[in-house]
């Protein structure tokens, strides 16, 4: 062989090693596809957080999040994306295909996810990594409507939320437990703003609407016609309570809105939190669990659902059960009492109490 031929020979080696090194798995997105705690030491771990669209509550708290996990590292070197998506369901979905490692959802909809109930097409094997805000939800409609209980929205024009958004699988349980069936009123699709601008020019009867308290939407509404905040009944608020593990008892205090001369008994009707799939690494979770735990202040301080966070709050049964990763850490602050339970529920609390902790 020439020296020539040598020399080319000597090129091409040396080229392709230089690739190989190079190389690295990649995930749909084009980030690093691997992300095992123990399997990837010493690599960045890219983990991209579905949140939701632009307007609601769940990209700004998904943005916080990223940005203290990415400020505050654990032993593992990782870089969270948060991502806008449309919203809870499309992220149990994308987290189930490999598309996302992490997302926010409405923990009532990711209760029948995980079930393969209301809808969903299968059961998709979701964990929880920690509870957040609650969801303070009720039917508001005009003062001149005629609606004074829910049953009274029987033949009437109701938002039940945004298109695709899954808000009836919270919705439809509310209504059925008060007798009327989905089939007896007309089922608008609306986002909140959207709600207050049809209630006010006379397009829609009432409007399930919510968030945390004080919603920004319910007072936009009282600031622009009268509200009839329409009552829960009693009975089938508590037996709501009972059968599903996402309700929970959360009274609005008087004052709140203008209108609302005393407190309402309400519900937390789904409480937004972040989860993962069942096949997560569990070194990552645990390490992504204890350090959201450890600088939940430096959250709170850049979104108000960082304050719920707490004791009471964070392993909060919803009916999805935790993550391992999860568990683990739960388990070393006493959050968590055993293996076999995956959530302790904690007592009910207004939601101004949860989130003030």
């Amino acid at each position: 062989m020439t020296n020539l031929g040598s020399r080319l020979v000597l090129a091409v080696l040396l080229s392709t090693l230089t690739l190989g090194i190079g190389c690295k798995p990649s995930g749909g997105d084009g980030t690093n596809g691997g992300v095992g705690g123990g399997e990837a030491a010493g690599k960045r771990q890219f983990l991209s957080m579905g949140t939701a669209p632009v307007g609601g509550a769940f990209p700004v708290v998904g943005g916080a999040i990223a940005e203290v996990l990415n400020e505050h590292k654990g032993t593992i070197d990782w870089k969270v994306q948060a991502k806008g998506t449309k919203g809870s369901q499309e992220n149990i979905r994308r987290l189930a295909g490999g598309d996302l490692q992490l997302a926010l959802s409405n923990a009532a909809i990711t209760y029948f996810a995980v079930r393969g109930e209301a809808g969903w097409e299968k059961a998709y094997d979701m964990r929880s990594i920690v509870t957040l805000a609650p969801n303070v939800a009720l039917f508001i409609a005009r003062a001149d409507s005629g609606i004074q209980k829910i049953s009274d929205l029987k033949g009437k024009r109701v938002i039940v939320g945004p298109s695709g958004a899954g808000f009836e699988m919270f919705v439809q349980p509310v209504v059925e437990e008060h007798g009327l069936k989905w089939s007896d009123f007309t089922q608008l699709n609306a986002t909140q703003s959207g709600a207050v601008d049809m209630l006010g020019d006379g397009a829609a009867d009432a409007a399930f609407l919510g968030g945390a308290v004080p919603t920004a939407s319910i007072t936009q509404a009282t600031s622009t016609f009268d509200v009839q905040f329409v009552p829960f009944d009693e009975d089938a608020r508590l037996r709501l309570i009972e059968k599903y593990p996402f309700f929970h008892e959360a009274n609005i205090p008087a004052g709140t809105y203008k209108g609302l001369d005393s407190e309402f008994k309400g519900l937390n009707v789904g409480s937004m939190h972040m989860i993962t799939s069942a096949d997560q690494d569990e070194e990552l979770v645990y390490q992504l669990t204890k350090t959201i735990w450890e600088n939940r202040a430096e959250i709170a301080g850049k979104h108000p659902a960082g304050k719920a966070i707490n004791e009471k709050n964070a392993a909060r049964n919803t009916g999805t059960d935790y993550h391992p990763g999860a568990i683990r850490f739960y388990q070393e602050i006493g959050l968590i009492k055993s293996e076999t339970a995956a959530a302790q529920a904690a007592p009910a609390e207004t939601p101004t109490e949860a989130e003030a902790k």
